[in-house]
């Protein structure tokens, strides 16, 4: 692929409201994605991200199964969702989930998409394994660095 090419999908990529671009060109494939940082957290998800920090690690409450982790988990890559927003386990309401429990994925697969600000960015796996627990809802509301996935490593 050419350099001058790839240079000039960069500043496309800058100069535009997109998030990603994935382009492929004689069996080469290239990604570019940049890292956005919000501002101002879009109106519907403002009860979620005004609670103030706090600088004490938070301790996974009884009833919150779902963030709890058992000692058989510390063996676990945890996948954690990185902006604010929703959690949307396949590409459209009638499609077919991008992965189930017990699925066995490489890296970068494609696990999830999260909706920030009406963008649907993919989530995807930064390491091969098999899928033990997903750990959010279709459709609900996710926080930054907040765990989604937990992947027993191969």
């Amino acid at each position: 692929m050419d350099l001058n090419l790839v240079k000039k999908l960069i500043k496309i990529l800058e100069n535009s409201q997109l998030t990603d671009l994935e382009i492929e060109e004689g069996g080469t494939r290239i990604k570019i994605a940049k890292n956005i940082q919000l501002t101002q957290a879009p109106q519907n998800l403002v009860s979620y991200v005004q609670h103030p920090v706090q600088n004490q690690p938070e301790q996974p409450k009884s009833e919150d199964k779902k963030q709890s982790f058992s000692d058989d988990d510390s063996k676990l890559h945890a996948i954690k969702s990185p902006i604010v927003g929703t959690f949307y386990r396949a590409p459209s309401p009638e499609a077919d989930p991008y992965v189930q429990v017990g699925d066995t994925i490489s890296a970068g697969t494609v696990l999830c998409i999260v909706e920030a600000m009406k963008l649907m960015n993919e989530i995807e796996s930064d390491v091969s394994g098999k899928i033990v627990k997903i750990l959010v809802e279709n459709g609900k509301p996710v926080e930054y660095n907040q765990t989604l996935f937990l992947i027993q490593p191969l």
